[in-house]
């Protein structure tokens, strides 16, 4: 069997009727408007420990990216509300970490990955509402990601206290990540130069700090870290991002991403299963399977040509593996049983952005 299409059209079919109404009733806390961190496999509520703004971010990009569906743009709306209200830092700018079950600050530091998703769902949400006050949230953001996070060698310090101290905690890869994923949504929806310049930049001192020079794998640390790794769900992902922007493609970095495209399949996809955690010599330290990393490597396969096959397997797998009548399953172990049975709100974005990267095969 080797058209996709037939298991791409089950896999939209589910999220749409299965998936997204889980966050439009049971994982939907009125009171706060804002989505319950996780469902359990009963789609009930888990006990609430916190919210975080990541995650209110993430589902404004998913209701944003499907405005046209019943109660989406109202439920956008609720979430932007909801981050400015519950999440931003009046005093000092930016957006707390997380606020805890009575809507009061907990983690108040500031963390770059957090404010990349806030930049990427208002940027994708300012492209459908055109409102002025998301584009003046989006352009606080970007303010204050360039005024605080950014460091000398082109990239950006993790995170910061909530006065923006210094906590030295250097730069990690996966924000940097969502933070080009980030400019690249902003420059998808308007001009922008100094975006544009700073995209660049952070993927100029990306090859030099943090690419692993043999195989061309993105590394979780800057390169000479002690106990560093590299995530294959990461470089396929880092693929995709690469490989669909004019700007990028033909980049030093994105020649590097292309040529560790195969080394991490060969060495981090086993049995159709995505891999956690392998050492850049392709020892695995961790053989977790994730649904996000599933969905990357169905997105990054779409865009290498003579794939159709690999992908009709790959979507079989999802299905199969991950997906089920109630929901979904975030992870199974090493030996395939699911070893997280809770469905958190962060996952439908990931979701979401796989489905848009597979539109071209229906």
């Amino acid at each position: 069997m080797s058209d996709p299409r037939p298991a791409l059209t089950r896999f939209r079919q589910h999220f749409a009727e299965r998936i997204v109404p889980l966050w439009q009733g049971p994982g939907w806390n009125a009171d706060l408007a804002l989505p319950y961190e996780a469902l359990d496999a009963n789609h009930r509520p888990l006990p609430v420990q916190r919210y975080r703004a990541m995650a209110c971010a993430r589902q404004l990009y998913l209701f944003s990216s499907r405005i046209g569906q019943p109660g989406a743009a109202e439920r956008a709306a609720a979430l932007f509300r909801s981050l400015q209200k519950h999440f931003h830092d009046a005093e000092h700018g930016g957006w707390f970490y997380s606020i805890d079950a009575d809507g009061k600050p907990l983690d108040r530091r500031k963390d770059l990955y957090t404010h990349a998703f806030i930049v990427f769902a208002c940027a994708h949400y300012w492209g459908k509402v055109g409102e002025g006050l998301v584009e003046a949230t989006l352009n606080a953001a970007l303010e204050v990601i360039t005024e605080q996070f950014a460091r000398d060698d082109g990239l950006f310090e993790a995170s910061l206290g909530e006065d923006w101290a210094d906590l030295g905690s250097g730069p990690l890869q996966n924000p940097q990540m969502h933070l080009a994923e980030a400019f690249l949504q902003v420059l998808a929806v308007r001009e922008d130069d100094e975006v544009q310049q700073a995209l660049l930049q952070l993927c100029e001192a990306l090859q030099e700090h943090f690419v692993e020079p043999q195989h061309g794998l993105m590394l979780e640390k800057p390169r000479g870290a002690v106990d560093n790794w590299f995530e294959p769900g990461h470089q396929f992902e880092w693929f995709y991002l690469l490989e669909t922007s004019p700007l990028l493609r033909g980049t030093a970095l994105h020649s590097s991403i292309e040529r560790g495209f195969s080394y991490a399949e060969q060495h981090g996809v086993r049995d159709s299963a995505v891999l956690a955690m392998l050492d850049s010599d392709g020892t695995v330290l961790d053989a977790t399977q994730r649904i996000w990393a599933q969905a990357e490597y169905l997105r990054a396969l779409a865009l290498r040509s003579g794939n159709e096959g690999k992908l009709a397997k790959q979507l079989q797998a999802l299905e199969s593996r991950f997906l089920h009548e109630g929901g979904w399953h975030e992870c199974r172990d090493d030996a395939g049983a699911v070893s997280r049975h809770d469905m958190p709100s962060t996952t439908p974005y990931h979701l979401a952005t796989c489905l848009e990267g597979l539109q071209g095969l229906s």
